[in-house]
């Protein structure tokens, strides 16, 4: 079935952005979009993994890294990965303060998961598990082709309609003429954005599911959510999301600021809908919470010395006891 997905996905935005290429370029245009989503779906399905954490700088984490927190959340993503029967996944940091995570790559063999250091200092380990459990789910159920495919496309394709602008629009010729170019310029990014969301949503629910279980704290992974959705409302910026907005829907909470509830222009359900989903799946928090295969590991403390650095507390407070 998510191969089927994929395929599905990909024929409509090849066949949107060749769409593209011919009202910019007729007939040409279209055979050079063409060849351009081809390369593109190529080159996205290799280098899925290489694409999208270099967007996000993400750095590996290994095992003797010098951060207490750090270190402790890598050895949980390779203990949740070996108990769920998956290859051991890249693991990454990202320097943001916004708390998020994502996956990626083109299949489990070749899978990267990534949190960002405001994950780290946000949340409790349960909590940070629990996400990461929740990462490995889309690892697991092969979304992260998917995910990353549809970005690279998307954003393609959103960069094309632009290009209409210098190249397009002042030829009447073209088909469409003038007001068709106009026309691709609003139209053709909404079209892709709306593929991108309507499987994304989807796929937040299935994740949240599995990656609950593989986790096994689903009253963890419910209050990771509300913590993340509620600092994403904060208004806080978060500076290379919204620089590669395409790359939006991967993330376990919207990273961009303006998100609203489950409807056609959100690239996530609601994280009200998800928390109910998961009380509904594993019978509400408490029961959740008393899960015999809930982890509860103790707070791994750290008496190291540093300057402050991208680990600090926002607000100026001092670093918490993972250091």
């Amino acid at each position: 079935m998510n191969h089927l997905r994929t395929f599905i996905l990909l024929a409509a935005l090849t066949a949107l952005f060749v769409g593209v290429g011919y009202v910019i370029g007729g007939p040409a245009g279209m055979m050079i979009a063409l060849a351009i989503a081809l390369v593109g779906n190529l080159v996205s399905y290799w280098n899925a993994d290489k694409i999208v954490l270099s967007i996000y700088r993400a750095q590996e984490v290994q095992p003797n890294h010098p951060d207490a927190r750090v270190r402790a959340y890598g050895d949980d993503v390779r203990e949740m990965a070996q108990r769920a029967g998956l290859p051991m996944p890249k693991i990454t940091i990202i320097e943001s303060e916004q708390p998020n995570a994502f996956a990626t790559g083109r299949d489990p063999q070749h899978a990267a998961v990534a949190a960002t250091t405001g994950l780290l200092t946000m949340l409790d380990r349960r909590e940070i598990r629990a996400v990461m459990g929740h990462e490995l789910a889309h690892v697991k159920n092969r979304d992260t082709l998917t995910m990353t495919v549809t970005a690279t496309i998307a954003g393609a394709i959103s960069a094309l309609a632009n290009f209409a602008f210098f190249f397009g629009g002042n030829d009447r010729e073209r088909p469409g003429g003038f007001l068709g170019v106009i026309a691709i310029m609003i139209l053709a990014p909404i079209a892709a954005g709306l593929v991108q969301m309507a499987i994304s949503r989807h796929r937040e629910y299935e994740a949240d599911e599995s990656g609950a279980e593989i986790s096994g704290d689903p009253a963890a992974l419910a209050s990771a959510l509300e913590k993340i959705d509620a600092y994403a409302r904060s208004g806080r910026v978060n500076f290379q999301a919204e620089r590669n907005p395409a790359t939006a829907h991967m993330f376990i909470i919207n990273p961009l600021l303006g998100r609203g509830a489950d409807n056609l222009f959100s690239t996530h359900p609601s994280t009200q809908n998800r928390v109910e989903a998961l009380a509904r799946r594993f019978g509400g928090r408490s029961a959740a919470a008393a899960s015999p295969q809930s982890p509860k590991p103790e707070l791994v403390t750290s008496t190291r010395r540093r300057s402050p650095g991208p680990w600090e507390q926002p607000g100026g407070r001092k670093p918490g006891p993972w250091g």
